[in-house]
């Protein structure tokens, strides 16, 4: 078997949805797998956790072989960022340093194996991609955010620290104390508290939150969806445009074809000359 029938079944391999599968399966029993070490258990069975991550580590490792063999054009793999991700969590997965100082890297690499689903699965990456995409857009919003949190901690600092110091006694713990307003945790108990003594402060915390849960928050929301609408169009398009773009096969056909009429046209001057 030649190298370009090899890398033809790597791809087709590769490609294959009950294989995708698959691996998506041993992602998720990899994190089961992570979880159970968390747990107190007997050490036959914490024995049999270590080789079953070892034999996991070796899939993943044949797994991202399989992936740049099936790979037409062996350049591009390492160009895409997520196949740079997979590799590097499989070779710092495979360094034997579980016994070393650095263990608890070790431990923690294992655990973004879990992140590999979202190299597996593409809609998680159109997520992902979307939300990274959205992220310059995002710091406009959060900069806002981030001022109107000042103002109103100071604010709240300057009115409120001789109420409750714990919770206004400067700037950055009542930043804080806003933060716990703006998720709801228990805020009203802060609200009542600082209106025992100055009774309009209502106004404060209703103000902070249409200002923060209710109109930036949502400003946030919008940005990431309109981004992902974005990427779905663009997908859309790309798919559309491979749809219509002939195929070696559609190429091939054509090729025979204009061989045949060359071949008949050939025939007929020839038949035309011996007249």
């Amino acid at each position: 078997m030649n190298t370009s029938a090899l890398q033809a079944r790597f791809y087709e391999l590769r490609s294959n949805k009950i294989f995708e599968t698959f691996v998506i399966a041993v992602i998720i029993f990899s994190a089961l797998v992570i979880g159970a070490k968390t747990y107190d258990i007997p050490a036959p069975v914490l024995q049999l956790i270590i080789w079953t991550d070892i034999l996991i580590t070796l899939f993943f490792l044949v797994e991202l072989s399989i992936r740049y063999l099936g790979e037409p054009n062996k350049r591009e793999f390492f160009k895409s960022a997520w196949n740079l991700f997979d590799t590097l969590i499989v070779v710092v997965s495979l360094i034997p340093i579980e016994d070393s100082e650095l263990a608890l890297i070790g431990r923690l690499v294992r655990i973004f194996r879990v992140l590999r689903m979202v190299s597996m699965v593409p809609e998680l990456r159109t997520l992902l991609n979307s939300l990274l995409i959205a992220l310059p857009r995002l710091g406009y919003v959060v900069l806002l955010m981030f001022i109107i949190f000042y103002i109103y901690g100071a604010i709240g600092a300057f009115f409120f620290a001789d109420i409750n110091a714990t919770l206004w006694g400067d700037i950055t713990v009542a930043m804080l104390t806003l933060f716990r307003v703006m998720t709801f945790e228990d805020w009203t108990d802060v609200m009542y508290e600082t209106m025992a003594v100055h009774g309009f402060s209502w106004f404060y915390y209703l103000s902070f939150i249409f200002l923060t849960t209710f109109a930036f928050l949502n400003m946030v929301i919008g940005i990431v969806v309109s981004v992902m609408e974005d990427e779905h169009a663009k997908e859309r398009a790309a798919k559309a445009a491979a749809a219509n773009e002939p195929t070696l096969q559609d190429l091939s056909q054509q090729v025979a074809e204009l061989k045949q009429m060359l071949e008949t046209q050939h025939k007929r001057n020839s038949d035309t000359m011996d007249r």
